[in-house]
């Protein structure tokens, strides 16, 4: 018999991981769920395929012919087209190019390169800002690198302790922190960090290291939101972004980090040949380019998104048990708070009503309770109208069911009532 032991054999960092989970770990989609537990977005991508009724096809011409030919390693025609996107000069008169830039498999390759080319393992660490985003510390733990945490201020701010991260980075532990991910809008939070925050940390006076701007949803906040520009003026700046969230193509996981043209040869350098398909490329070119629709029907689909966020924050104010918004308006998604039967907000209360919206109303959110300064809350994706329409009469009836009391009738059906009409 082989002498093989996995508990030897294997990293004892890589046998204590944790796994990153989801929702969908728990609730499998039968293709009749509505899925409101990812921030995907619901309107679907900035494209249309043919149709019987329709032949003509909105979306990229792929040449599938060339599928036996590896994809171009440098992505050059994209990396034009994603400069072009952020080149705004809100912020910077100079213009970015695609030495600024590297490509990968979603925001989470560049996640892991960045800790690879900056982190010795077993020897330094990243600062993190909880609550957000579990991918840091999960890249973190993989690369055997520590994790030294900031609570991001308390909510409804949930903005950089800027004190605190200056006073980490200047303590004892600073010479092993290489990089600081801060995440805006920050998940769960949905809060746009200030700009004024970002650049206190980027220019403190001693610390040698690296600050990442996770921009996954910036799409959903103000036009003028993204930092990318910033890579021009500042050495030691990463911004993250990606094509799953505003542009709804999660599915063919392309992700871009703009940075300086140093920062990006190291990146660069470190992928594997060929990391984005020549269909992923093709896709992702179509849907950040003005010249066939992509870009306008994403704006188009973002506008209807918008709609219904906003219909969401009026509407869950009226509805008894749910508390108040935790976060910020700036993504696809919103953090609220579920009240117990005395009116606090309540982590029992809260995981109840996620697992029956789950089990008993084909209904799937994110349960967040167990996050920094989250207590009690759930993060809701927003969804098209019809799916925010049974989101919210689920959640009424839910919350009633979970706390024990009678759902108060909304001004509609009290009029139903009234006329004596049956609904």
């Amino acid at each position: 018999m082989s002498p093989f032991n996995l508990e030897t054999c294997a990293r004892p960092n890589i046998l204590a991981l944790e796994p990153y989970r989801c929702a969908r770990d728990d609730y499998k989609d039968d293709g009749t769920n509505i899925l409101l537990d990812a921030n995907e977005n619901a309107f679907g991508p900035p494209l249309s395929p043919p149709s019987p009724a329709s032949p003509s096809q909105d979306g990229p011409l792929l040449d599938l012919s060339t599928l036996h030919r590896y994809p171009d390693p440098h992505q050059t025609t994209l990396k034009h087209l994603l400069c072009a996107l952020r080149t705004t000069h809100a912020h910077t008169p100079r213009t970015l190019s695609p030495a600024n830039l590297f490509v990968g498999v979603g925001s989470d390759e560049a996640i892991d390169a960045l800790l690879r080319c900056f982190c010795a393992p077993g020897r330094d660490s990243i600062l993190v800002c909880p609550p957000t985003y579990g991918m840091y510390s999960v890249s973190a733990q993989v690369n055997d690198v520590g994790l030294v945490k900031v609570p991001l201020l308390p909510a409804p701010g949930f903005g950089v302790d800027v004190p605190a991260v200056l006073a980490t980075l200047s303590g004892p532990q600073a010479g092993a922190i290489k990089l600081v991910y801060l995440c805006s809008p920050g998940n769960p939070t949905g809060s746009l960090l200030q700009k004024e925050d970002v650049r206190a940390v980027l220019e403190h006076p001693t610390w040698n290291g690296v600050v990442v701007v996770d921009e996954a949803y910036v799409d959903f906040s103000a036009p003028e939101a993204s930092l990318a520009e910033w890579v021009v003026e500042w050495p030691n700046l990463v911004v993250m972004q990606t094509l799953s969230k505003a542009f709804g193509l999660a599915g063919i996981r392309l992700g871009a980090a703009f940075t300086s043209p140093e920062i990006a040869r190291l990146l660069n350098s470190m992928k594997a040949p060929y990391n984005i398909s020549s269909i992923t490329a093709g896709i992702a070119e179509f849907a950040v380019s003005e010249e066939g629709g992509g870009l306008k029907k994403m704006r188009e689909n973002r506008g209807l998104l918008i709609a219904q966020r906003e219909r969401m924050v009026r509407e869950l104010a009226r509805i008894e048990g749910v508390g108040r918004l935790r976060g910020g308006e700036d993504s696809n998604f919103l953090l609220y708070e579920m009240l117990d039967r005395e009116g606090k907000p309540d982590n029992v209360t809260a995981l109840a009503v996620y697992e029956k919206l789950a089990e008993t109303k084909g209904v799937v959110v994110r349960f967040r309770g167990k996050e920094h300064g989250c207590l009690g809350c759930l993060r809701i994706t927003v969804g098209t109208e019809d799916e925010v329409t049974r989101f919210l009469a689920a959640l009424k009836k839910t919350l009633a069911e979970v706390r024990g009391v009678a759902p108060a009738a909304d001004e509609e059906e009290k009029e139903v009532a009234a006329s004596g009409v049956v609904a």
